[in-house]
């Protein structure tokens, strides 16, 4: 099958870390890389972010990245990407030429307007078929954030339009479908797919590297006020009064392109908190690593604390399972699926640094129920969430497309107004 992935903010090739680097990156990598060890012939289309980089790069036999000026070679938030997606599929159009994918397969919003846009002009009879993943929405993203989303307002009908239009829908988790349904996109064409883990990079029997302290708790993840690292430093004086005295907070994470932690406001929010709390100390902000040394740093750790206000899927977790250790997790979105409470981790209310407390303790008075929970997350990341295996549900959804023949009129008849760039 010749497959077109379309990743507009997130090359397979990026640093990860950075503000718009992270999972969907990680996301796009391994489902491309594990869908051309099965004998595809896959395209990732991603923006031209560099002067620099090269029009085409073979990542592996049958994979190819190929980048795609639309608007500015250099970084740009994503959120501010959606006048240059007629760009990018006019890019993408041009390297199809008259030979057309089989079908193509988006990644986020805006990557869904420039695919369903290239379809429809590369095949004006026989568009190309279109399935789209989301691995964020945006009426998630406004239900929590409200005023201090920094989406475009187009996003809110966009979006939708998006969801509508495509062939199919494949979601990350079954929280992500109920999302869905409420935007009005029909459950007869959604799936579900989630994000995997790479084994060979995360195998479970890594050296830790040494703690400074009797326990480490570990976060990881990308340095934005939604991902709930406060919630974290908030909990270490009442771990400190239920007699955990001796507990160290690494965080592992990025900050912006061109920020060090010293510049970045929420690496000196965090610092100031636990300042204020008493527990700078205990507290440290590593900022971004090479992914090959985050094995070792996953097993030097007690638990991973997941504290989110919302997440759509989280490849944190899946990684911290792999590496054997338990987690601690915001019941929200995709964490409730991945995280089996009280069997690989314990679930916690959201925004609730009591209740991170209390889990955290629980796990740090017992060594055996750790390493019983460890093994637990071990077997589901490797009996669940294999790249294959996430590979295989995918190819699963573009046969189906593929053999019904799908049409690719949206569901209510709609079409993108006038002014959107596309």
């Amino acid at each position: 099958m010749k497959i077109s992935m379309v990743s507009e903010h997130a090359s397979p090739l990026a640093a990860l870390g950075g503000v718009d680097a992270g999972g969907q990156n990680v996301h796009v990598a391994a489902l491309s890389s594990s869908l051309a060890e099965r004998g595809h012939q896959v395209t990732v289309y991603t923006r031209r972010d560099d002067p620099q980089l090269p029009a085409k790069v073979q990542v592996r036999p049958g994979l190819t990245v190929v980048h795609v000026d639309a608007g500015p070679a250099q970084h740009i938030p994503k959120d501010g990407l959606l006048p240059f997606m007629g760009e990018l599929a006019d890019g993408i159009c041009a390297d199809w030429g008259d030979q057309l994918p089989d079908v193509v397969h988006a990644h986020f919003w805006m990557s869904g307007l420039a695919a369903i846009q290239a379809s429809r002009r590369a095949g004006a009879d026989d568009p190309v078929p279109v399935v789209q993943t989301f691995h964020a929405l945006g009426s998630v993203k406004r239900r929590h954030q409200g005023a201090a989303d920094t989406s475009p307002p187009a996003r809110a009908w966009l979006e939708p339009w998006v969801g509508r239009t495509a062939d199919w829908v494949i979601a990350t988790c079954p929280d992500e479908v109920f999302e869905l349904k409420a935007l009005g996109i029909s459950r007869s064409k959604i799936s579900i797919a989630p994000c995997g883990v790479d084994l060979t990079l995360f195998p479970g029997t890594s050296d830790a590297e040494p703690k400074s302290r009797t326990h480490r708790l570990l976060s990881v993840g990308r340095l934005v006020q939604r991902k709930g690292v406060d919630l974290i430093i908030r909990a270490l004086p009442l771990l400190a009064e239920a007699g955990f005295n001796d507990v160290e907070l690494l965080i592992v994470g990025g900050s912006g392109d061109a920020l060090t932690l010293e510049e970045d406001p929420e690496a000196q929010r965090l610092h100031a908190l636990a300042k204020e709390l008493g527990v700078a100390d205990k507290v440290t902000l590593r900022g971004q690593v090479p992914r090959d040394a985050m094995p070792g740093i996953f097993r030097s750790a007690d638990a991973v604390v997941c504290a989110p206000w919302y997440e759509p899927f989280g490849i944190v977790p899946l990684e911290a399972m792999a590496c054997g250790v338990p987690v601690v997790a915001a019941a929200v979105g995709g964490l409730r699926e991945t995280v089996v409470d009280q069997k690989t981790g314990l679930q916690v209310p959201p925004r609730n640094p009591e209740a991170l407390a209390d889990a955290v303790g629980r796990l740090l008075a017992d060594p055996e129920l750790r390493a019983e929970m460890g093994r637990a997350g071990a077997r589901r990341a490797r009996s669940r969430y294999t790249w294959d295996r996430i590979a295989a549900d995918t190819e699963k959804a573009y046969r189906s497309v593929l053999a019904a023949g799908l049409s690719r009129q949206a569901d209510e008849g709609l079409e993108p107004l006038e002014g959107t760039a596309l």
